[in-house]
């Protein structure tokens, strides 16, 4: 059940907002878990017996944490923990992919056991793991309640791709949570513009890319390819952050603040900042839990350089089990390593458009890498954008006409220009840019809403890309 869906839209969204809302005090709760189960069960009607499981592992070894104190004792606890959520996650995600790639190397013949993979898995995976390991640091308190606990797992906003939470920025608002009419409309505001980000620019620039990712690399152009790899650059933006735009917003209306994802990260003047701005929430995670225990950079330059390798090696595999997502985190680890080397103060002193434009060439060269599954297809698509087959034809210019305004529109909603300009409407001192300030906060929600309701109906195209992540 996607979110931009009509089931999810007419049905599942106003019965459960409707029961959440007439609730009374902690029954908003058992209401909450009850539902995000049926959200989760909908399409995952086995694996819903697994995410329970691993509630049920964690908040035991949370207990089991808080009840022993002893440093060796709870340290055997965690290592439990972690051995058993990534047992899970791996065997679930990179099995099939292991016995693949040994009958490839080896020449052997052992069967694959085509395990659907758990939608939405590397993500509470991650979260139970965070909580265990704050207990574990003191970080966050025991949570002695079960319910409670399972709420903090199975929240539908953010279950199956995000924002990542940690369980000590939103333990108290599980306990005790305000909703306000005011945060009920800031979320559906959200929700509206997530939305349309969503159905409207990514799914329409995923029909553009399809259509190029179809065609033989080898006899395309290089503005074509260009076209097709651009247009891919957008859909996961719109399509990722759409989606986190839409959980904050469903989480505000729950009384819950989730952290923010996304902060225009095709602006970035350097790698370094597009990773700060990309997926902040999965960033912070291998920062906190990762590079900073591996020794961050407080052991000298060279032990930096591997903890970025080692995290960006896991970076890629956690996205997906292929050796084009390995690729993919080996290649921002090199651009991350230059910038550490020398490359990050060269663009501090070049003129930041410099940097803006380095910076869109590795993420687009690295979203090659991440879209396409085999080296050949990876090679031949490079090879087009190298001009290999002419840097300009009949079928570019066609395709860069026919999608020539989404393509601008696109690009105004990836810049913050449009939100700036909100803001100083918000802070006009004239009564006119008050007034369209005020009359703008009400309708394009609205008209967003709608234009995303006819765009779903109409449509027959709407994946979601990072569902099977």
């Amino acid at each position: 059940m996607v979110f931009s869906s009509v089931l999810f839209l007419f049905r599942f969204f106003p019965l459960f907002f409707l029961l959440y809302y007439a609730a009374p005090g902690r029954m908003k709760n058992i209401i909450l878990f009850l539902g995000s189960l049926f959200f989760y069960a909908w399409g995952e009607p086995v694996y819903v017996v697994l995410m329970l499981f691993s509630t049920i592992v964690d908040y035991t070894h949370g207990r089991l944490l808080g009840r022993f104190r002893d440093k060796r004792a709870a340290k055997g606890i965690l290592l439990s923990s972690v051995i058993i959520n990534l047992f899970m996650l791996c065997f679930f995600k990179y099995t099939d992919f292991l016995i693949g790639s040994v009958n490839s190397l080896a020449g052997t013949a052992f069967p694959l056991l085509k395990l659907p993979l758990p939608i939405g898995i590397s993500f509470y995976t991650f979260q139970t793991m965070s909580y265990t390991i704050d207990v574990y640091r003191g970080e966050a308190k025991v949570q002695k309640n079960l319910l409670d606990f399972g709420v903090y797992v199975t929240m539908f906003p953010q279950l199956i791709a995000g924002p990542i939470v940690k369980y000590r920025d939103v333990e108290e608002r599980i306990h005790n949570r305000t909703i306000s009419l005011l945060s009920i409309s800031a979320g559906l505001k959200r929700f509206c513009v997530g939305m349309a980000k969503k159905v409207l620019l990514a799914n329409n620039m995923g029909e553009l890319w399809t259509l190029i990712s179809e065609m033989n690399f080898g006899q395309i152009s290089a503005a074509t390819a260009w076209l097709g790899v651009i247009a891919f650059a957008f859909q996961i933006y719109f399509d990722f952050s759409g989606y986190s735009d839409m959980a904050i917003g469903m989480g505000q209306m729950l009384g819950f603040h989730f952290p923010e994802n996304f902060n225009y990260p095709y602006i970035s003047a350097s790698v370094t900042e597009f990773w700060r701005r990309w997926h902040i929430s999965l960033g912070s995670w291998f920062r906190e839990y990762v590079y900073i225990p591996l020794g961050g950079n407080r052991k000298g330059l060279p032990r930096q350089l591997v903890n970025i390798l080692i995290v960006w090696m896991l970076t890629g595999i956690w996205h997906g089990a292929g050796w084009n997502f390995l690729l993919w985190g080996l290649w921002f680890a090199f651009a991350l390593i230059l910038e550490k080397l020398f490359l990050g103060r060269l663009l501090a002193w070049l003129p930041k458009i410099v940097g803006i434009v380095y910076t869109l060439f590795v993420a687009l060269a690295g979203w090659v890498l991440f879209a396409l599954e085999t080296p050949a297809a990876i090679w031949s698509y490079f090879g087009a954008m190298m001009g290999g087959a002419g840097f300009l034809d009949r079928q570019a210019l066609y395709l860069g006409g026919q999608y020539l305004v989404l393509l601008l529109i696109s690009l105004a909603a990836a810049v913050p220009l449009p939100h700036m300009l909100a803001k100083q409407l918000e802070k006009s001192r004239t009564g006119m840019g008050i007034a369209v300030y005020r009359f703008g906060e009400k309708l394009i929600p609205a008209a967003l809403l709608i234009l995303s309701i006819a765009g779903i109906v109409e449509a027959s195209y709407n994946p979601f890309l990072y569902f099977r992540f």
